[in-house]
Formats: structure tokens, C-alpha cells, sequence
């Protein structure tokens, strides 16, 4: 079951994937299911929750951030956060001002 149900699975989007589990988890959580149901849901909740895990993965690896370096070019690198940008997120200091 597992293989097939992976094949299934395959082609369904993010949110997609993430609203099947979390169908998957209520019916769970009622403990109204017998074992032998309650195994084959969770093997399908493994499944999709592998699923969310690899296509945020995927997603995380194609975010990048454009560097201008002279402002005629630039140079694109792989989204760090630990960059720059984060420090230049955050306010600016208190200069006495108050608005």
C-alpha cells in the first residue's frame, strides 16, 4: 500500500497534501476508528507528512536573494538567514523622535 499510496499522493500541491492530513488527524483523534484502520491512516499521514516535508524542502532551496553589487549587475546566491537582510529588517533605532 505504501508505494501506491505515494504514487497518489504524488501530484497534489502543498496545501492539498496538508489538508488530507489534517482530515486524517481529526478522524484519528475521535479514537472511533478500529486498529486495523487507525495503522492504515497513520501509514497514509506518514506518507503525506514525508510529501509537506520534501516540497517545503524543495521550496526553501529555490528561494534566493538578488545581491546588487554595483547597481548595473548583480549576482544571485541561495537564501541565507543568517544574511544581511535580516539585520535590515529590524527596526530602525530609537533617534529621541517619537511619532
Amino acid at each position: 500500500m505504501t508505494k501506491e499510496a505515494e504514487k497518489n499522493y504524488a501530484d497534489l500541491t502543498f496545501e492539498q497534501a496538508l489538508a488530507e492530513l489534517e482530515k486524517l488527524v481529526e478522524t484519528m483523534e475521535r479514537g472511533e476508528l478500529p486498529l486495523d484502520d487507525m495503522i492504515g491512516y497513520f501509514e497514509k499521514g506518514t506518507i503525506l507528512a514525508k510529501l509537506c516535508r520534501q516540497k517545503l524542502s524543495r521550496l526553501e532551496k529555490k528561494i534566493e536573494v538578488l545581491v546588487k553589487d554595483d547597481g548595473n549587475s548583480g549576482e544571485w546566491r541561495e537564501f541565507d538567514t543568517s544574511s544581511e537582510r535580516k539585520q535590515t529588517a529590524s527596526p530602525p533605532p530609537n533617534d529621541g523622535f517619537t511619532f
